[in-house]
C-alpha cells in the first residue's frame, strides 16, 4: 500500500484506511512531506523482506539511483542458522545443516534455534551474489544437536549421515570455503541484464536446452540399463 504526500492532502491505496492521526504519525515516523511516497508491506517477517527488497530494486531502476559504472562490491554475513517452517510447524535450516553456528550461538540451540546464527557469508556486487560459502561443522557434538534441533533421531542420525559423524570422530579439521558464480560476474562486467547472454547454452524459460533437445525422452535400452522403471499413466 502507499501513502502519497501532497501539497492538497494525502492519497494513496492506504489512505483510505488510516485515520487522519495515524497518517500524521506515519509522516513523523517517516520523515515525509510534500512530494514524498510512503510504501507499506504488512505480512510474516520472510514476505515482507523480499517484498521490500524488489521494491528497492524496483525504484534503484526507475529512478536510475545507481551509477552505471560502479562495481560495489561487499560482503553479507550472520545468516540465521534456523528458520521456522510453517507448514511443518517445526524448525529446518535456512541454508544447509552443515554450517558451522557462531560459538557464542551454541548454548541456545537446543532453547532458542531462531536466535542461531551460522558462519556463512555472501559475496556481492551491485545486488546480484558473486559467491557463496561459509565453515563447516567438523565436530560430532555439534553437528548431533543440529540434527535433534531439525527433528532427527538418534537411529535416523546414523542411517542418513553415519558415516560422516564417525569421519569426526578421527578428527577431521575446520574447514571451509565458498563456490563463485563465474558466469555473474561476467554478466555484470559485460553489462547485460541478463545472465543468459553470457552463457554457452543457455536453458528456455521451461528449463530446456534447445541446443542438446534437453530434456528428451529415454528408449527403453537406456532406461535398462539404468534399472529404472517409468509409469507414464501415474504422471498423467
Amino acid at each position: 500500500m502507499t501513502l502519497a504526500y501532497g501539497a492538497d492532502g494525502v492519497k494513496g491505496s492506504a489512505a483510505k484506511f488510516l485515520k487522519e492521526g495515524e497518517i500524521a504519525a506515519i509522516a513523523d515516523r517517516t520523515g515525509a512531506k510534500a512530494g514524498d511516497l510512503v510504501c507499506i508491506v504488512a505480512d510474516r517477517r520472510p514476505v515482507a523482506n523480499k517484498s521490500l527488497g524488489l521494491l528497492r530494486l524496483e525504484f534503484r531502476d526507475r529512478l536510475d539511483l545507481a551509477p552505471q559504472d560502479l562495481l560495489a562490491f561487499g560482503w553479507v554475513v550472520d545468516f540465521p542458522m534456523f528458520e521456522w517452517d510453517e507448514e511443518d510447524q517445526k524448525w529446518t535450516f535456512s541454508h544447509h545443516p552443515f554450517t558451522m553456528p557462531k560459538e557464542a550461538d551454541l548454548p541456545y540451540i537446543e532453547s532458542d534455534p531462531g536466535r542461531v546464527y551460522s558462519n556463512a557469508y555472501d559475496l556481492v556486487c551491485n545486488g546480484y551474489e558473486l559467491a557463496s560459502g561459509s565453515i563447516r561443522i567438523h565436530r560430532r557434538d555439534i553437528q548431533a544437536r543440529i540434527f535433534r534441533a531439525l527433528g532427527y533421531n538418534t537411529e535416523e542420525m546414523e542411517r542418513r549421515f553415519g558415516h560422516m559423524l564417525e569421519a569426526f570422530d578421527y578428527g577431521a579439521p575446520p574447514h571451509g570455503g565458498m563456490a563463485p558464480g563465474i558466469d555473474r560476474l561476467v554478466m555484470l562486467m559485460a553489462d547485460e541484464p541478463n545472465i543468459r547472454e553470457v552463457l554457452s547454452f543457455p536453458k528456455t524459460a521451461s528449463g530446456s536446452d534447445l541446443m542438446f533437445d534437453a530434456p528428451s525422452e529415454l528408449d527403453e535400452k537406456q532406461l535398462r540399463e539404468l534399472r529404472i522403471k517409468l509409469d507414464l499413466s501415474a504422471a498423467d
